[in-house]
């Protein structure tokens, strides 16, 4: 007769007895939060059920494009994901959870396995949204042979895939993710058009004249675009694949490779099956608990808090940070006030950032300063109301985009010269383009704001030994989210070298 070493025995009774935490979802979401209670909860007093749907751990969703152009491998956009060698985090891939019991407490996976929690938190992301196209979907949904989505790592390889094989691509769409695809295709030598239904590009986040500017950028790059173009049918060829696009007006844009990128939907079967409140996403107090049942959480794009969906990775970081402090009761004050959101479009060739209020109304008293040279592909406009940054977009010339994006975070009175916030401040009648200089700016000011890191910790981490970006990514996560302050981090660590040469950044032998 086997006995049991009590040793075990009594950690396995210690397990049972710890709060179990479900997260559903191993996304750049579900992935943070379970980061940041790990590191509220340093006597691991809960244990962690994280399920992901994928077959790989976490990755940053943000890099797929530069994945798609080339210029990263798979391997390096992963995020560091939770260990499990102390027991403390169960995280199951390729396991996608399909029923949520909340009676019972429990969540049915597809593999068959039951497990209970006593707090739930929903992390589902979103899905593609496939437009009602003749001949593009099958009954189930699956698009036709040469047809694609871009939103997953394994969307990236199928689309690398085929377009080794591919002269021609069209990309459906002309919003953030479309243009990211678009470019990342042109880099792997296709030809690509766009084809957008409205008149002009990204027309959430850019007004029209920005909308043109980026059109002309994108087709001296050689990628072409069609603007007011309304897609009516698929197009097949002789084997049955994809072969082109037929419009509204009755041209066809011929082509043997289509990725789809007609915008995302929330992620939310899971929680209607439920019984939870659904509007377009799971509906979320300032806590991010859902309104039906205090033992559910949700954050990311699947959460809808006073009326908005988030669809940026900075908003997610931010909700894990609140839900994390209540579910460890670190912080039981911690609340969420929703997010100042920055657009950036970090496509090879293209750069640009877009914030708050773009487009006015003609009644509208706000001060609009604007500069615009399409033919270098530089647009720059600054929406001012009561001496305070309201909006603003930068295509092409970014020198400023790190003032511009403080002022529009701290709500902080503008500058009497609005032309430094086109241009740089002038000095000696000259003007200078060292607006975000690292010495002029203050040590509590946002450099990464995906993760909330002030130019003051990046300084700290440089001073106490962090030469390369890497270095001080792994620190403080800087860089690690939409990339967009890797210059400024670079800029960072040269300018404390320069200061103190002994935190010279290494040469490679």
């Amino acid at each position: 007769m086997s006995t049991v070493d009590p040793r075990v025995a009594a950690a396995a009774a210690m397990i049972s007895q710890r709060p179990r935490i479900v997260i559903v979802g191993n996304g750049m979401a579900g992935s943070r939060l379970v980061e940041e209670i790990r590191s509220r909860d340093p006597h691991r007093m809960l244990h962690i059920t994280a399920f992901g749907a994928e077959n790989h751990g976490a990755y940053n969703r943000v890099l797929l494009s530069e994945v798609l152009a080339g210029r990263h491998h798979p391997d390096d956009i992963r995020l560091a994901g939770p260990g499990s060698d102390d027991g403390q985090v169960d995280v199951r891939l390729g396991v996608p959870v399909v029923a949520v019991d909340r009676a019972r407490r429990e969540v049915r996976a597809a593999d068959g396995s039951v497990t209970p929690y006593d707090v739930l938190v929903l992390a589902t992301g979103s899905q593609a949204r496939i437009p009602p196209l003749d001949g593009l979907a099958d009954g189930s949904g699956a698009l036709l042979p040469g047809g694609f989505v871009f939103r997953t790592l394994d969307d990236c390889r199928e689309i690398l895939a085929a377009a080794a094989g591919a002269h021609r691509a069209v990309v459906l769409g002309g919003g953030l993710l479309g243009l990211e695809a678009a470019r990342g295709l042109a880099g792997q030598g296709l030809d690509v058009v766009v084809v957008h239904q409205f008149g002009h590009l990204m027309e959430r986040q850019l007004d029209p004249m920005a909308g043109r500017v980026l059109a002309h950028t994108l087709r001296v790059q050689g990628v072409q675009v069609r603007l007011g173009a309304a897609s009516t049918a698929v197009v097949r060829d002789a084997t049955g694949r994809f072969g082109g696009i037929r419009l509204d007006d009755g041209s066809c844009v011929l082509a043997d490779l289509l990725v789809v990128a007609c915008g995302v939907v929330p992620e939310v079967t899971l929680a209607r099956a439920a019984g939870l409140s659904v509007d377009r996403g799971v509906v979320v107090d300032d806590v991010l608990r859902s309104v039906s049942d205090p033992r559910v959480f949700a954050l990311g794009e699947c959460a809808q808090h006073s009326g908005q969906v988030y669809g940026l990775v900075a908003p997610a970081w931010e909700q894990a940070t609140v839900v994390a402090a209540h579910i460890t009761g670190s912080d039981p004050g911690a609340r969420y006030a929703g997010s100042r959101t920055v657009t950036r479009l970090r496509a090879v060739g293209v750069d640009l950032a877009a914030m708050g209020e773009t487009t006015l109304g003609d009644d509208d008293a706000a001060e609009v300063v604007q500069f615009a040279d399409p033919t270098r592909g530089t647009y720059a406009k600054m929406v001012i109301r009561d001496e305070r940054l309201v909006g603003a977009i930068l295509v092409g010339e970014m020198s400023t985009v790190g003032t511009v994006t403080q002022l529009f975070d701290r709500g902080a009175p503008v500058p009497a010269d609005r032309t430094s916030l086109l241009f740089g401040p002038r000095r000696g009648g000259q003007v200078t383009t060292s607006v975000a200089a690292p010495g002029q700016m203050p040590s509590h000011a946002t450099l990464c704001r995906c993760n909330g890191v002030t130019k003051g910790a990046i300084q700290e981490c440089v001073l106490a030994g962090a030469r390369t970006v890497e270095a001080v990514a792994q620190a403080t996560r800087a860089t690690t989210g939409c990339g967009g302050c890797r210059d400024v981090v670079e800029g960072i660590i040269e300018w404390v070298a320069a200061a103190d040469p002994d935190t010279a950044p290494a040469v490679p032998a």
